[in-house]
């Protein structure tokens, strides 16, 4: 594969489902898994795989089960159990432990898979936009964007209007490539978000406080190094919420990109990328200066 360049790959999964990622980057170099958060995919994430790429890193970049071109569960099942599972099956296939990178829903599957009473290997652990004790009004309006438009879109500019009613600070794209990466269209003439609308009702029955518990145990089991990338915008994660986490993982790094929301590496994937790459480069060994 010539360097930078990706290639599409296809993971089976305890249960039988089978997971789409791009991949790139040499094989026998430090690998890294992103992961995306809920009611995204794996595209949210191209211009920093690229970036990690380029690093000297070797990339897994996933759509999550029932996101993207990743299999849709049969019964339903998106607890974060179910994601664990997921994301041990995938860092089986690798030569050596990867640092996870994961935004929202994938940072929490990351931080459970790390602080699990049976351990995962990993190098390193990166949060991004995500704590345990995380803001209940900011999460809700999540949900509220998720549960809304279940009848799909006639049009793009439909859409898109979706999208800047819920992200006013971010501009209107005038190239809708990319949001069309994030839908679907089904055998009506419709435009549905790439997603399993089942996967919504999943989180209602993981809503704190017994997830948050779960993943605060979680949290104080951590023996990585770890980073949390936060938006300063961002209605998801607070300054209580920081030093909550922080009292858990004391070793902890913190990165706070201004400008940003919930969304980190769609809103400012520069200062994201620095964050993160340097935060790489300083502890997980035989990555690129």
């Amino acid at each position: 594969m010539p360097p930078g360049s990706t290639q599409v790959r296809r993971f089976t999964v305890p249960g039988g489902l089978s997971l789409e990622a791009d991949v790139g980057g040499d094989a026998r170099n430090p690998a890294v898994i992103l992961m995306h958060g809920g009611g995204q995919t794996r595209h949210s994430w191209h211009n920093a795989m690229l970036e990690l790429i380029a690093r000297g890193h070797h990339v897994i970049n996933l759509d999550a089960r029932g996101h993207g071109h990743s299999d849709w569960a049969a019964d339903g099942d998106y607890s974060g159990a179910a994601m664990v599972s997921d994301l041990r099956a995938v860092a089986a296939t690798l030569r050596a432990p990867p640092a996870l990178v994961g935004a929202s829903m994938g940072g929490a599957t990351a931080l459970l898979a790390v602080g699990a009473c049976e351990p995962m290997a990993a190098r390193a652990l990166v949060l991004v936009d995500v704590v345990p004790q995380i803001e209940r009004a900011g999460a809700d309006k999540i949900l509220e964007f998720m549960r809304a438009n279940r009848g799909g879109f006639a049009t793009l500019d439909e859409a898109a209007d979706a999208v800047t009613a819920y992200y006013p600070h971010r501009p209107r794209p005038r190239d809708y490539s990319g949001l069309m990466k994030n839908l679907r269209r089904r055998a009506d003439g419709r435009l549905y978000w790439h997603w399993d609308p089942r996967f919504v009702d999943g989180v209602r029955r993981i809503e704190p406080p017994q997830y948050a518990d779960q993943l605060s145990e979680a949290a104080r089991r951590v023996r990585v190094p770890a980073l949390l990338v936060r938006g300063l915008q961002s209605d998801i994660v607070s300054d209580e919420g920081v030093r909550r986490l922080r009292e858990m993982l004391p070793a902890l790094e913190v990165v706070d990109i201004a400008g940003a929301g919930h969304m980190v590496a769609g809103d400012k994937n520069d200062a994201f990328s620095r964050g993160v790459v340097d935060f790489l480069r300083r502890t997980v060994p035989g990555t690129q200066p």
